[in-house]
Order: C-alpha cells, then sequence, then structure tokens
C-alpha cells in the first residue's frame, strides 16, 4: 500500500505551465551561463592595474585608504610597501589588508600620525608576473608648540636665546610676541624658523628686555602658544 504524498504548504507550489515561471527560470539559466562564461574567458597572465592609486589626506589621530582596481588571473598575491622599502608591512591593528570584491585591493592606515607621511607602493604578484602602483598619503597635523621656551634670568649685556619646538602639517606660520605686541626683528633681536624649533635670539640685552615672551604657531588645523618670562638682572 502506498502513501498519500503530502500536499506543499500554500503558497509554495510552483506551476511550471506559469508564464512568469518560465521567464524567471529562463533569466536565472541566461544569468549563470553569463557568469560562466565571463569565467572561462577570462585569460591567464601576468597582473594589470585598470584603476591607478590616487594620494589621499590623513587627519592626524584618523584613518586614511588607498585603493585600486586590479585585474589579474589566477588571483593574485599582494604585497603593500612603504617609501621604497621593501619590507612588507603587515596586516594588523596598524594597516589593514582589504579585498572589497574580485577587482578591488585597499590598504587601510590607521590611527594617522605625522610619521604615516609618505609614498606607498602595492606589488600584485601571480605566477605569470607582477606589476605595482603607488600613491602618497599627505598628513595633516594641527599646529602645536610641543615644548615651551624656558624662564630665564640673565645679566646685561648678554645675549637671550629663548627655544620652542614646533610640530605642524602643513608647517606652521610662526611669530613672537612680547607683553603682548609683536617683536618688530632687527639686528639686535630676531627669530630662526627651522623644521622642528623656532629660537628667539635678543642680542646685548638691556633692562628693556625683560617681560613676558609668547611663541605663537598657526596653520590652517589649529593654532597653539606657550610663554616664558625673562628677566635682566
Amino acid at each position: 500500500m502506498s502513501k498519500a504524498t503530502a500536499a506543499p504548504p500554500p503558497g509554495c507550489a510552483l506551476n511550471i505551465n506559469d508564464l512568469q515561471i518560465q521567464e524567471a527560470a529562463i533569466r536565472i539559466q541566461a544569468s549563470f551561463r553569463g557568469h560562466r562564461s565571463r569565467k572561462e574567458l577570462r585569460e591567464k597572465g601576468p597582473p594589470r592595474i585598470l584603476q591607478e592609486l590616487k594620494d589621499v589626506v590623513l587627519l592626524e589621530g584618523s584613518a586614511a585608504k588607498l585603493e585600486c582596481r586590479v585585474s589579474a588571473f589566477p588571483d593574485p598575491f599582494i604585497v603593500w610597501s612603504k617609501d621604497g622599502d621593501n619590507k612588507e608591512l603587515k596586516d594588523g591593528p596598524k594597516y589593514r589588508y582589504v579585498f572589497e570584491d574580485p577587482d578591488f585591493v585597499a590598504l587601510v592606515v590607521r590611527d594617522g600620525v605625522l610619521a604615516d607621511l609618505g609614498r606607498y607602493t602595492v606589488t600584485i604578484k601571480n605566477p605569470f608576473g607582477q606589476t605595482s602602483g603607488s600613491a602618497c598619503i599627505l598628513v595633516e597635523v594641527p599646529a602645536k608648540v610641543t615644548k615651551g621656551p624656558a624662564n630665564m634670568k640673565v645679566k646685561r649685556g648678554t645675549t637671550v636665546a629663548l627655544r620652542a619646538e614646533i610640530s605642524g602639517e602643513p608647517p606652521p606660520d610662526v611669530g613672537w610676541l612680547k607683553d603682548g605686541e609683536d617683536i618688530e626683528e632687527d639686528k639686535r633681536v630676531f627669530y630662526d624658523i627651522g623644521d622642528n624649533s623656532t629660537i628667539l635670539t635678543i642680542k646685548n640685552a638691556n633692562l628693556s628686555d625683560a617681560g613676558k615672551y609668547e611663541v605663537f604657531v598657526e596653520n590652517k588645523l589649529g593654532t597653539d602658544q606657550s610663554f616664558a618670562r625673562v628677566d635682566i638682572l
């Protein structure tokens, strides 16, 4: 005695004679054939970069992503490096390798600092050869006085040198003030600005040089200042 076949739940039965069902089946078959054809048509060969890397700006403390579009079959091996160094940037807390789909590869640089500024290179390899591309990460850092000038007590007739350490990218504008007024430079009182520091020099110091001195730095991302007291004995 044969068992009766249970009827499908309501709404789960397909009528193969329904024209909409037949059209849907045809579209699915065509899509599968197209996918298979594209895969079969992929030619083995060395990797190619279809969309080049572009320079990006990295704000201090944030993240930036370098990305490019590639074509490679068989699938390639990806290596990222920095500033011409052959040492690979390891995938981890600082750098993250990203493969968004078979054609796009990217590098995410996290927790941006000034030292991340540089040129980054992606090397794409497979058994048939390799290619590479590069672009720069441009780091922007607010202007800052990282170490202010020290208070000083000096004798009349000696030279005063107030030194401050500064940072910022773009490099900040620098100014010095005395008792809230801009210092007018001359041969006796002047200041120099280096990559990471600035020095205010006062030659042949006299009693009128005593006061409160301020170093001021500014770029498009921010400003900072620091103060020091100079006493002339």
